[in-house]
């Protein structure tokens, strides 16, 4: 079916908008797209209108017998007239349903709508005006629709705004929380860098028993990494010319109150440390002094000046620490170099002069530990007796310190008293050893003894625990006087010690000393007495009868390499003149 019509005004045009409205009914268009037909070929018939001239509609359904096809429509200018438009030629196609409504389709006059019969136009303007409310009220319900969607979506945002505000308040939160870990990583890394410098520090002063070098120390310690100067003012060296006379008000401060004080043009706030204006002397840089105090009185003050422009407050703290230890080693140092002077005096004091004996020649040397308090028991004597005998004697008391050192003197004083009556050596050390374990049942001792006699050509010793004598013969062979000694003197055993006797002759050397000069630790004692051996055989025949002094020296010289020895070194020389 086909319908065409000419279109020249407003009822015409009307008239062909109906008849495309109605045919599409027909064909079961649905509304929507009917209305969306009717109106878009109302507005191109308006265009044409407005244009002018005569145009021609033509209406056609195609494919409609095989179930499915299309409503075409075409408006163009009217060939046949004879002021034809100059439009432009329009034309859409609708899709049909697959399956018509009931009527079916073919000719029919119903379709036609008359542009003279106003009833039959009225009536189809109102199918039009049904077609229009059903897709009003289609689009009212695409509009409630699409306000529903609206208000889900406006609460979806709202969701997600306030998930958005939940993360971004967790990732602050997280952020704080990772800063706050950091810096709680910051300071205990800082806290135990201080506490790392605080014992290694402590460790370096308290090594040293020399307070010059604890005071040496301690800017070395200091500068740069905590201070930038270090100044160290020890109250009983202010009579030392290298010393400064004038010293910031804060530093006399801190001496009189023994309280730390920090000079500055700012507070410090360090807890425990007072405030005080700046100083005078150094008004360009701020001043911390610590007293160096000690349980008994305060030695010193300990002036700093900071790295920077000022001390972090823990810092600071751990600085004023470390000069409470500093004080209390450089206290002990001094407290162990007086004592030990004191040792070392009644040491030396309690060696002996050397008897002189017509054709016998004797050189001795005692040479305190490097370490400790440079005192201990070792010992050397010899002395005559009523019948013209030298005896000489070397020993050396268990431990060290004061203890050792009296001990030494008591077993010297008993072995001189013992030696007024006639008695061999090994005698003289079962009395020894007896006097010994009864006085100090806990303290052990070694000695060697040696007898010489001007009418005798034989040598007579004795030994209790200590390393064997060495022998120089007049000819350079050197002997170990190994014989089965006695055990130590004062162990809780009843022994006979007992005397061994030798042939010497003029130009024998007879050498006694202690373990100090022959022990090491790595090897032992046998190497040391190999290489004492090796320094007594290298003496030509004269050198011992001229300079037996400058040989117990040139001895020493090879056996004590090493400027640290932890044991004291006791050497007595016998020579028979040649």
């Amino acid at each position: 079916m086909t319908d065409t019509r000419q279109i020249d005004g407003v009822t015409d045009a009307a008239a062909a908008r109906a008849a495309a409205a109605r045919l599409a009914a027909r064909h079961g268009v649905p509304a929507l797209e009917r209305a969306r037909l009717t109106a878009t070929l109302g507005a191109r018939l308006r265009q044409c209108l407005a244009e002018g001239g005569t145009w021609r509609l033509t209406l056609g359904v195609r494919g409609a017998d095989s179930g499915g096809g299309a409503l075409h429509a075409v408006l163009e200018p009217s060939p046949d007239a004879s002021s034809a438009g100059e439009g432009t030629r329009w034309e859409t196609t609708v899709p049909l349903p697959a399956a018509d409504r009931p009527g079916g389709t073919g000719d029919s006059d119903s379709d036609m709508v008359p542009g003279d019969d106003p009833a039959a136009l009225s009536q189809a303007l109102m199918s039009a005006d049904a077609d229009t409310a059903l897709v009003l009220d289609r689009l009212a319900e695409q509009e409630a629709l699409v306000a529903f969607h609206r208000d889900e979506l406006h609460q979806t945002n709202q969701g997600v705004l306030a998930l958005h505000a939940e993360l971004d308040a967790a990732g602050r939160a997280q952020r704080e929380a990772f800063a706050a870990e950091r810096r709680a990583r910051n300071e205990a890394e800082n806290a135990r860098r201080r506490l790392t410098f605080l014992a290694d520090a402590s460790a370096v002063l308290n090594t040293s028993l020399n307070h010059g070098e604890i005071v040496r120390r301690l800017p070395e310690l200091l500068v740069p990494r905590y201070a930038a100067e270090v100044g160290i003012w020890l109250f009983d060296e202010e009579d030392d010319p290298h010393h400064p006379m004038t010293r910031p008000a804060a530093t006399v401060r801190a001496a009189r109150t023994g309280r730390p004080q920090y000079a500055a043009d700012h507070p410090g706030g360090l807890r425990g440390v007072d405030d005080l204006p700046p100083s005078v002397l150094h008004p360009d840089r701020p001043l911390l002094c610590v007293p160096l105090l000690t349980h008994r009185a305060p030695l010193g003050v300990l002036t700093l000046s900071p790295p920077g422009e000022r001390w972090d407050p823990d810092d600071a703290v751990m600085l004023i620490e470390l000069t409470r230890r500093a004080g209390i080693a450089i206290d002990n140092a001094r407290r162990f170099e007086h004592n030990r002077d004191i040792a070392e005096t009644l040491q030396r004091a309690l060696l002996t002069e050397l008897p002189t004996t017509p054709g016998l020649s004797l050189a001795a040397r005692y040479l305190p530990a490097t370490h400790g308090m440079n005192i201990g028991g070792d010992w050397y004597d010899a002395f005559h007796r009523p019948d013209g005998s030298l005896i000489t004697v070397i020993g050396d008391v268990t431990g060290h310190g004061l203890h050792a050192a009296v001990m030494m003197s008591q077993l010297r004083t008993a072995l001189r008293a013992y030696a007024v009556d006639d008695g061999s050596p090994g005698l003289l050390l079962t009395r020894l050893h007896k006097f010994l374990h009864r006085l100090q049942p806990n303290l052990y001792a070694t000695a060697v003894i040696a007898r010489f006699h001007p009418d005798e050509s034989t040598l007579t010793w004795a030994a209790a625990g200590h390393p064997p004598p060495v022998l120089r013969l007049p000819d350079g062979r050197v002997r170990t006087l190994d014989a089965k000694p006695g055990a130590m003197l004062g162990i809780p055993l009843e022994q006979e010690i007992a005397d061994h006797t030798e042939q010497v002759a003029p130009g024998s050397t007879l050498t006694l000393y202690t373990d100090g000069l022959v022990e090491r630790r790595a090897e032992g004692i046998d190497p040391g007495i190999e290489r004492l051996s090796a320094a007594l055989g290298s003496f030509g025949p004269a050198e011992l009868d001229t300079d037996l002094e400058g040989a117990a020296d040139r001895i020493l010289k090879p056996l004590l390499s090493d400027s640290e020895r932890d044991d004291d070194v006791c050497l007595l020389l016998c020579h028979l003149q040649g």
